[in-house]
């Protein structure tokens, strides 16, 4: 394939696509946006995609209406960002489609609704763009505990668990399988050759906190645009709030959980031998030496060692027994998993086979 070259550097329009499906996180949504604004490198455009909750959707177009003509507000842009509703299925994956449906910039970028991007987010992504073959780059998630300090258990190993860059990741800029959903970009160009999002793998709003889609995305890209380049930056910077709630063991757990199912729809999707490839160096490599860690801190005294390593073995404990059950109930069931293509702004998301990306 030899897809179109879109513009790079400065002048490179990247539209920027916020998710959002509860009025609980309104103060975080309101300062991700902020985020968008301030950022050294301009976005094009900033999309707001409400899932399913018309009180939310009239609250933020009546807001930033007020935003930008009252007069107590001399400080807000001239345009507000685009507010629509998905126009897909509930779920994160058929928001983000419908973001990627109205965008118009040559890259578009995602933030997560509870996180914050540092000034210059945008603008490494953009550098990074200026290789023609780069079709994704991700950047680094930060954790911002409410608590205000990491719980002494919590091993940075599983920092994945809370939507956050984890302890395992090379550092700098290198190339990777995936991006992180909450903190990625990708060519237009991309979906137009491959499609979005695949819906069925990651959140809808309702059921256990999945993940996994945008792994999918990016084995397809590389697997159908094969001098596909896709990167992590590190200097692209964002910080996600972690609630108290995600500071508990037991959404610790349940979230390793779900993260085996996950990938065992991944898996069905793609292959296990890339579906799983960067989780299996993780666990015969990082895990081990993370645990060694927590036992040699143990010994020494100090506090949380016993901890983090009985918690990196309880959650990968937890992952694998969702991957055992999914895959046993993917069997079960057999249907095709349901992939999708990016149509207009207003077509709403398709249901589609993944071409060339079925195991």
């Amino acid at each position: 394939m030899n897809p179109r070259r879109p513009a790079v550097g400065p002048a490179l329009r990247i539209s920027v696509v916020i998710c959002v499906h509860t009025e609980d996180r309104w103060d975080d949504i309101l300062a991700a946006v902020e985020s968008v604004r301030a950022q050294s490198h301009p976005a094009h455009e900033l999309l707001l995609v409400v899932d399913h909750h018309q009180r939310l959707l009239d609250r933020l177009r009546e807001h930033f209406k007020g935003a930008c003509t009252g007069a107590n507000a001399p400080s807000a842009p001239s345009t507000p960002p685009l507010i629509m509703a998905n126009s897909g299925p509930r779920g994160l994956s058929a928001g983000r489609n419908t973001g990627i449906a109205a965008a118009d910039g040559e890259v578009i970028a995602f933030l997560d609704d509870d996180a914050v991007a540092e000034r210059d987010w945008l603008r490494h992504f953009a550098a990074a763009y200026a290789d023609p073959a780069v079709m994704a780059v991700g950047g680094r998630t930060e954790p911002a505990w409410e608590s205000g300090r990491r719980p002494v258990w919590f091993p940075e190993e599983f920092d994945w668990v809370v939507g956050c860059t984890y302890r395992g990741l090379p550092p700098g800029k290198v190339r990777v399988r995936n991006v992180l959903g909450g903190n990625a970009s990708f060519r237009r160009v991309a979906f137009d050759l491959v499609g979005g999002f695949a819906t069925g793998i990651g959140r809808d709003g309702d059921r256990r906190p999945l993940g996994g889609e945008e792994t999918e995305l990016c084995i397809r890209i590389s697997r159908l645009i094969p001098d596909a380049v896709l990167l992590i930056d590190d200097r692209s910077v964002i910080h996600h709030r972690v609630p108290a709630g995600r500071q508990r063991f037991g959404y610790f757990h349940s979230r390793a959980y779900a993260e085996g199912l996950s990938k065992a729809l991944v898996a069905r999707s793609v292959g296990a031998r890339d579906g799983l490839a960067a989780e299996r160096r993780h666990t015969a490599r990082v895990l081990p030496a993370g645990v060694l860690r927590g036992v040699r801190d143990a010994l020494l005294g100090r506090p949380g060692g016993a901890g983090r390593a009985g918690a990196i073995v309880a959650g990968t404990a937890a992952a694998a027994a969702g991957y055992a059950w999914g895959t046993l109930r993917a069997r079960r069931r057999r249907p095709p998993l349901p992939g999708t293509r990016v149509g207009g702004p207003g077509d709403g998301t398709a249901a589609t086979a993944h071409e060339g990306a079925a195991a």
